[in-house]
């Protein structure tokens, strides 16, 4: 089971010049489900969302497409990927239906059983069985 808070995420994106940085700001400050605030970096946004509504590639791409360029240092670009791909496998898993196995574990092996022949079972027909 995921914990609601394991969905919401909190990431920092830098911009290379603050002229880009206010005007995605109020870009960002209207989206529902989604919280932006100015971060501690110096060119930078604070922003909150939860893996159900949004993704950080998806901000990403839709942000380039606006014509806004992100900051990040070599690290930064491979700790970016990695958060794209954790999300990916988040969001994905959050469609994927719980498995039941505490609660019916009785029932699958009623149903395992029923599928195999076991104990005293014979398929000589009654009649023939006294037969001798």
């Amino acid at each position: 089971m995921i914990h609601p808070f394991e969905l919401q995420k909190e990431r920092v994106l830098v911009f290379p010049e603050a002229s880009q940085l206010f005007a995605a700001y109020m870009l960002l400050v209207g989206l529902d489900n989604f919280h932006v605030e100015m971060g501690a970096e110096p060119n930078s946004l604070l922003v909150r969302y939860s893996v159900q509504h949004y993704s950080l590639e998806a901000l990403e791409k839709a942000l380039a497409r606006e014509g806004f360029r992100l900051q990040y240092s070599l690290m930064g670009k491979l700790k970016k990927h990695v958060i794209h791909y954790c999300e990916d496998v988040q969001y994905h898993n959050l469609k994927t239906p719980e498995p039941r196995t505490k609660n019916n574990s009785q029932e699958i092996f009623v149903k395992a059983y029923e599928m195999h022949p076991h104990g005293n079972h014979d398929d000589t027909p009654k009649e023939l069985r006294e037969f001798k």
